[in-house]
């Protein structure tokens, strides 16, 4: 897949800062990049070629971004992974695949998955969350 052409679409969900500076390089690649982020004033806004307002945990709203490129990234780890999830089966890029990001988007999961792996973290504890005060 030729990367470094304007007939490449390359899709971010998350549009803040690394986001913009992702696009930074996107620009000087002559990659064309188009943004998904539920702010109007998101910092990548103004450094990518197409921006999308809309929110990052809505089905429809990511299905329907992620139909428009060719590759998929995120910079943000809140979205909605059904929806990569779809789009991974109907052929487009996703990087991280959604398991991945199922992974690491929850940290409890995250450093579970580590100590399993016996890849090094620092010690954790999983402490329950008072839903009401």
């Amino acid at each position: 897949m030729q990367y470094s052409s304007s007939s490449f679409k390359l899709g971010i969900l998350g549009g803040g800062q690394l986001g913009k500076m992702m696009t930074v390089h996107t620009r000087k690649m002559d990659i064309h990049t188009l943004i998904l982020d539920p702010s109007e004033s998101a910092p990548a806004r103004l450094s990518c070629n197409t921006f999308f307002q809309g929110d990052l945990l809505d089905y429809d709203t990511v299905y329907e971004f992620g139909k428009k490129v060719d590759v998929l990234t995120i910079e943000i780890e809140n979205v909605n992974v059904a929806a990569l999830e779809h789009l991974e089966r109907e052929g487009v890029k996703v990087y991280p695949k959604p398991k991945s990001l199922n992974i690491i988007r929850n940290k409890v999961r995250q450093k579970t998955f580590y100590e399993q792996h016996e890849l090094p973290t620092a010690p954790f504890q999983n402490l329950p969350v008072k839903t009401s005060f």
